[in-house]
């Protein structure tokens, strides 16, 4: 049972796009005159997080980094990634081609709900 785990791929800060703004709210000048607050925004999930919680520049570019793997889209592509690179994603496409043999195809043709095959459906678009 003690399977070895290994590293299917990494997230650094350089798969990320960063930009640095001026804090928001009450600070003084030096919250005003500083490019503390920080945005990152990974480009392959397009997962966006940001900071502007400390004066440090660099401990909000960690804590945006943070944010950003937290969010739904990072989850979401990182399941994904996980899958492509196990080879899973394939199988899960198969699944879901099954299924959707299974699916019944209904349209409304004055009023009434009819049941259609895919080959009807585009005979009539195109």
């Amino acid at each position: 049972m003690n399977e070895q785990k290994k590293l299917l791929f990494s997230v650094t800060a350089k798969d990320c796009d960063w930009s640095y703004t001026r804090g928001t709210g009450a600070g003084g000048q030096k919250r005003n005159k500083t490019s503390s607050a920080v945005h990152c925004t990974h480009r392959a999930s397009r997962a966006h997080g940001y900071s502007e919680a400390t004066r440090s520049q660099a401990d909000n570019k960690r804590d945006a980094f943070v944010k950003m793997t937290e969010t739904k889209e990072f989850k979401t592509w990182h399941r994904m990634e996980v899958m492509r690179q196990t080879g899973k994603l394939d199988e899960l496409e198969r699944e879901v081609q099954r299924e959707l043999k299974k699916v019944k195809l209904e349209v409304k043709i004055d009023g009434k709900w009819t049941e259609v095959n895919e080959s009807e459906l585009t005979e009539e678009t195109e």
